[in-house]
């Protein structure tokens, strides 16, 4: 039995098997999501040869002290913003081993939520060393925590599989 509705587990077993297969290493740096990346990878047998590691961020602080956020551009920007899943992502590679990396930001809810960044908000950004940096802004809306988490995990994971082209 998994912890992990079933499509989000076959998205997860692709992902493990191809990177695998091809040797490569994966990094997550998670805030909204709280390790739910790392953890429906980690649910597959064999994943230790592909996660290298996933840094939970929740704080801002933790953002800038390991992942290397500036406090310029949460200040700015603030934590839920391209720029700040733009930097989570290029500290998730820099800090780790790993041939490709995701990184989530967002307002999971219930509360939390602005008319400028409504709940339901999640920044996510993935790259490989080699490739361009991908983003999306996704607005799932109110939908509820869980099902923000979650959908956020099949947006990572998705994310995830393309840049492994890249990788």
């Amino acid at each position: 039995m998994s912890l992990f509705p079933a499509d989000i587990e076959d998205q997860a077993r692709r992902i493990i098997m191809d990177f695998s297969a091809r040797g490569k290493m994966v990094a997550t740096a998670e805030s909204c999501t709280g390790g739910l990346i790392a953890g429906a990878l980690t649910e597959i047998s064999g994943s230790s040869a592909v996660v290298d590691r996933g840094f939970v961020t929740y704080t801002n602080q933790a953002k800038m002290d390991m992942l290397g956020v500036t406090d310029a551009t949460l200040a700015t920007h603030g934590a839920v913003s391209k720029e700040t899943a733009l930097q989570m992502v290029h500290g998730a590679l820099h800090r780790s081993k790993a041939a490709v990396a995701v990184a989530v930001t967002g307002i999971a809810g219930p509360g939390g939520g602005s008319a400028e960044k409504p709940v339901g908000l999640v920044h996510l950004a993935a790259k490989s060393r080699s490739g361009k940096v991908q983003h999306r802004e996704m607005r799932y809306g109110d939908i509820g925590r869980t099902e923000v988490r979650l959908a956020t995990v099949r947006t990572a994971l998705e994310m995830l599989a393309e840049v492994a082209a890249q990788a």
